[in-house]
């Protein structure tokens, strides 16, 4: 995997996959609702600086987390489609407590196609393996 840096932060580092063509967004230590949605304004800036159709999405290094899937994600995931994402492997923290409910929602989205993982490697071959439309 060949990382190229776009933003770094003490909360999230995004980069860019020449080989694979696609985001990988590393997150790190402690998030709430308010950093976590501040992250994902960081990934969608990228995303239209960056123009790609996947993303990577590892949360196995936050440390803690009490964020809950909300209106402002469905928001926020129907931005991400409209500047061009159509896959993302998202792997889910070691300890996250929203899990449940957060599959629950996930469920209901359509676009763009979200599947969680408990591992990078898991995530990094169900990415590889969709087809972009």
């Amino acid at each position: 995997m060949q990382i190229h840096p776009l933003i770094e932060t003490p909360g999230i580092v995004i980069g860019y996959d020449s080989d694979n063509q696609w985001l990988y967004v590393d997150w790190q230590g402690e998030h709430d609702q308010d950093s976590s949605q501040a992250a994902c304004l960081l990934m969608l800036d990228a995303l239209r600086n960056r123009p790609c159709h996947k993303i990577l999405n590892d949360n196995s290094n936050i440390t803690r987390t009490t964020v809950q899937l909300s209106l402002w994600g469905a928001w926020w995931l129907e931005e991400m489609m409209r500047a061009g994402l159509q896959y993302i492997a998202w792997v889910f923290p070691r300890n996250f407590e929203a899990r449940q409910a957060t599959e629950a929602t996930l469920l209901a989205i359509q676009r763009p196609v979200v599947s969680t993982f408990d591992d990078v490697a898991s995530a990094y071959l169900w990415l590889q393996r969709q087809a972009v439309r």
